[in-house]
């Protein structure tokens, strides 16, 4: 399934959810948790009623996603650094398959007393910014192929990274979709103990 279509309907309501949030200000853990736990309710809601969810499409039983507690070490705001002269970049799928998309920049930050660098693609076809990464947990408790984030830049030398709102492509789902796999300078050597962790149905 081409990936325009795996990420059509997830992305509208988690960039809302990135406008909202942007637009909070300083807030305390708790408030910070009512809004992440609100979010998770919403995505819920998608999965089990919406003709776009993945397990609607391929008819599947749903057992409910699972997710990491809030944390807020895990929103990081981090450097920006534009690539001055972007390339299409080729990423493989889970399927054998390829997906192209443009570079954009560079997300730098210090996570668990380490320096990493995210490079963030543009899905140029819907206008929006794209990370797919690897992790330390993946493939122990979170989807072995990786997660996604989407990020929005509002222009400047700095960005915000909140991987509490990383999530499962669709193929963690189900076998039917096609999804792109992170780029290699994507695969951290770090714990992301935040956001969605591997679908296991009931």
């Amino acid at each position: 399934m081409n990936r325009n279509r795996i990420i059509a309907a997830s992305v509208f309501i988690v960039l809302g959810v990135i406008f909202v949030y942007s637009t909070l200000g300083d807030h305390s853990p708790e408030e910070y948790s009512e809004f992440l736990y609100k979010e998770r309710d919403e995505q819920e809601r998608f999965m089990k009623y919406s003709s776009e969810s993945p397990f609607v499409i391929d008819s599947l039983k749903y057992g409910g996603l699972k997710y990491y507690p809030p944390d807020m070490n895990y929103k990081v705001k981090g450097r920006f650094e534009k690539v001055e002269n972007p390339a299409i970049r080729t990423l493989a799928t889970n399927d054998g398959k390829e997906e192209q998309y443009l570079e954009y920049g560079f997300a730098q930050f210090n996570l668990d007393g380490k320096d990493h660098k995210l490079l963030i693609l543009e899905n140029v076809s819907e206008d929006v910014l794209f990370l797919a990464f690897g992790d330390e947990t993946s493939a122990i408790e979170t989807y072995g192929a990786g997660r996604y984030l989407d990020v929005e830049h509002f222009g400047g030398n700095t960005i915000t990274l909140d991987f509490n709102l990383a999530y499962n492509p669709y193929c963690a789902y189900s076998d039917v979709f096609s999804c792109p796999l992170p780029p290699r300078e994507n695969l951290l050597d770090v714990a992301i103990k935040a956001g969605e962790k591997t679908y296991a149905p009931h």
